[in-house]
């Protein structure tokens, strides 16, 4: 018998998170239990060099409804998480980190929220990270602040739940995840950040130091300011048949 169609596609970017695999699907599983509306988990594996992929495959064979998608060859968490968005077709969309820091069960809340809404985003309530990355993301939030005119706390939180159609005009490249709240926001979405948990990693190790989080960010937000400026707007049009 063919399996429900998935309303909610819950998008997770993986790299060398072997140890984060069964507990994610533990968690994700429990947390969406109550919802009542059919759901696929995609874990997306960024070319792991560990067994990775492996316990994907695992998960995928003792429950259906987890999916794996996987790079022959390492992309970045950005391009991870556009595979996983054009890889399904649901149309409601959740992402979050593999290493756990984020708690899946704060998902369920801001995916009942879209009801309102078209993009509900997380502010990492006592961050459990380096003083490097806090500073860091100080550093940036004020800095696409002046430049984007946008104030979101904290678009580096990777716990969110949007429509589909919030997408409309955002376009793929290294980065976007940095920047999603702010691109969809500039399409005219409704737009909510919220309070979410924050938890220490217990597996796997951090991929990002200060180049590849602030260096890296500040070019970005260079591209970003550009397109922001020059991106067009929709606008009302009348057509010839509201004459007839």
């Amino acid at each position: 018998m063919p399996r429900t169609p998935a309303e909610i596609a819950i998008i997770v970017p993986m790299y060398n998170e072997s140890g984060n695999v069964s507990p994610m699907v533990e968690e994700v599983s429990r947390a969406f239990s109550g919802l009542n509306r059919p759901w696929e988990l995609v874990l997306v594996d960024d070319a792991s060099t560990d067994d990775t992929w492996a316990r994907i495959q695992a998960a995928h064979g003792a429950d259906p409804r987890v999916r794996g998608l996987r790079h022959t060859r390492n992309q970045g968490q950005s391009a991870a998480v556009w595979t996983g968005i054009t890889g399904t077709t649901s149309p409601i969309l959740c992402t979050l980190d593999g290493d756990l820091q984020n708690n899946p069960a704060d998902l369920p809340r801001m995916v009942t929220m879209l009801e309102s809404l078209d993009f509900v985003c997380g502010h990492r309530q006592n961050r459990q990270d380096t003083w490097v990355r806090k500073v860091s993301s100080r550093i940036a939030r004020v800095a696409r602040k002046s430049a984007l005119g946008y104030d979101f706390a904290d678009t580096g939180c990777a716990l969110r739940a949007f429509r589909r159609s919030a997408l409309a005009g955002v376009f793929p490249f290294n980065g976007l995840h940095r920047f999603l709240p702010i691109l969809v926001a500039g399409n005219g979405s409704r737009c909510q950040e919220i309070p979410v948990s924050h938890r220490p990693r217990v597996a796997g190790v951090s991929k990002y130091g200060v180049w590849n989080r602030l260096g890296r960010g500040i070019f970005d937000l260079i591209g970003v300011a550009w397109y922001q400026r020059r991106r067009l707007r929709s606008a009302p049009v009348e057509s010839t048949a509201s004459v007839d």
